[in-house]
């Protein structure tokens, strides 16, 4: 038996790319994209056909060359998406622009929009997972769409501040960035290597898993960002784990066992009292955590940095298109 074979009888296992031979070759459940995926995808000849679609939709609809990129990245995300779920039996994660983060309107619009799009292409809302970020804004958006019946995936998780507004908000599920943990207390360590078993990443979805388990929340966790094969493991019983195409290879070929390490049963002796956050409760909470302040700003800076970079491509996709 494989790692990723034995993963497989714990977790279900999601693959982190927008490349669909990728995905093809692993067999996941899930896969999640983001611009900065979508953006390397888009470049392979192999899928060249699906970024002529988008740029004649988008050419269709006419307007201004911004508005024209905007739809054909609206497109993009959808055209990949639709084709990652014929690959996929299960959902794939479609993510909201990074420049919205902050505002729960055009979130909640945006969302619409997208869910519109794979309608219209026979995908049903169950699915899709919209991918937001987990600011106090992103989860009210969520709050709201989950209600309407669109399932959310909230991402740039780093606070237990996040994870718990995220469960009382009832969205689908959450993504906690384990490698970026790491690399944030790395850093402040001088940059020596954290002893396996002291990873912070680990322990803060560890924490995460126990307490929605514990206190009966439907909202699942999903491991994100790993830099290593041990972290996985370390996870291993996590609702979700979103893997790299990379670890996604080593998993597979390594002969070996997984024990799972996060059980239910286990949870219940979780020590975290429950809690109800109030906004102000909320943003003081996950101010607090240095860690956490930091690299949600920096995770929105940086996907809002390779959404530019899409827009770029978008806007040269277009002015090929109409001139």
């Amino acid at each position: 038996m494989t790692l990723l074979e034995s993963l497989k009888q714990y977790t279900t296992v999601v693959a982190d790319t927008g490349d669909i031979d990728a995905i093809r070759q692993h067999r996941p459940q899930d896969a999640t994209t983001n611009p900065s995926l979508l953006y390397h995808a888009a470049q392979m000849p192999a899928y060249k056909y699906l970024v002529e679609e988008a740029a004649e939709q988008a050419s269709e609809l006419g307007g201004s060359h911004a508005q024209m990129a905007e739809e054909f990245i609206d497109q993009l995300f959808v055209l990949f998406g639709n084709e990652i779920l014929k690959v996929v039996p299960g959902r794939v994660s479609t993510e909201v622009a990074a420049s919205l983060s902050f505002d729960t309107p055009g979130t909640v619009a945006k969302a619409r929009k997208l869910t519109s799009l794979y309608q219209k292409r026979g995908v049903p809302r169950e699915r899709v997972l919209i991918k937001i970020a987990s600011t106090w804004e992103g989860i009210q958006a969520a709050a709201e769409l989950e209600a309407e019946g669109t399932h959310c995936n909230l991402t740039l998780l780093f606070s237990f501040a996040q994870a718990v507004a995220c469960a009382e908000a009832g969205v689908t599920l959450i993504s906690p960035f384990v490698g970026r943990i790491y690399d944030w207390y790395k850093k402040e360590g001088g940059g020596k290597e954290i002893p396996a078993g002291q990873d912070p990443g680990v322990a803060s979805v560890t924490r995460i898993y126990n307490y929605y388990k514990k206190y009966g929340y439907k909202t699942q966790v999903m491991g994100a960002s790993f830099r290593n094969v041990n972290q996985i493991v370390r996870l291993a019983g996590s609702d979700l784990l979103t893997i790299s195409p990379d670890l996604l290879d080593q998993l597979e070929k390594t002969e070996g066992v997984v024990e799972r390490k996060l059980d239910p049963a286990k949870a219940q002796a979780a020590e975290d009292e429950r809690l109800r956050l109030t906004e102000k409760a909320f943003r003081w909470m996950h101010n607090e955590d240095a860690m956490a302040t930091e690299k949600l700003a920096e995770g929105i800076r940086k996907f809002n940095s390779d959404a530019h970079k899409l827009e770029e491509y978008a806007l040269s996709q277009v002015a090929e298109r109409v001139g």
